[in-house]
């Protein structure tokens, strides 16, 4: 019997097949979902802001794009899982409020452009995104064949 594990925000988790994980309410936060293409490790962090250097409580290192992917990678390691395997998708980013499309306060959009670039430098392909837009989120992601399902409120349910 397989189980879906709840990420909460500003938390990650990992699983194995037959496994899934699931994380609510994705607004400007983004979900990452890293799988292991060979070997099925998969693990989600939902991020809340994209850079931990320019807060001084640092000490939740999954709120951050660049703390936390790194540190899902290094638990997925610690279940058997192989960088240069490990592939992402991504979803979240929305801009939530219109006030933050006219100001220098979209926080969606900073995270989206975050977690692009900390997955660029640790040479992490993204497979498929579905971010942006004025919506938010849940996601339910299953390693073990790397479908990333995508729910919003009136929005035909997706798979990437």
């Amino acid at each position: 019997m397989s189980e879906i594990i709840k990420v909460g925000m500003a938390d990650l988790k990992t699983c194995l097949p037959p496994n899934g994980i699931t994380t609510l309410g994705l607004g400007s936060c983004v979900g990452i979902a890293l799988r292991d293409k060979n070997n099925k490790v998969g693990g989600l962090a939902h991020i809340m802001l994209p850079d931990s250097t320019v807060i001084a409580n640092q000490t939740n290192v999954a709120k951050f794009a660049d703390t936390g992917i790194v540190e899902l990678l290094k638990q997925m390691e610690k279940l058997g899982a192989v960088r240069r395997n490990i592939v992402a998708k991504i979803a979240g980013g929305a801009t939530m409020f219109a006030l933050s499309s006219r100001t220098n306060l979209n926080v969606g959009e900073r995270n989206v452009e975050a977690v692009k670039a900390k997955l660029k430098e640790l040479g992490i392909p993204i497979l498929a995104e579905d971010t942006g837009l004025n919506y938010g989120r849940t996601v339910i992601f299953y390693p073990e064949t790397g479908d990333y399902v995508i729910k919003a409120v009136g929005k035909p349910e997706k798979v990437i």
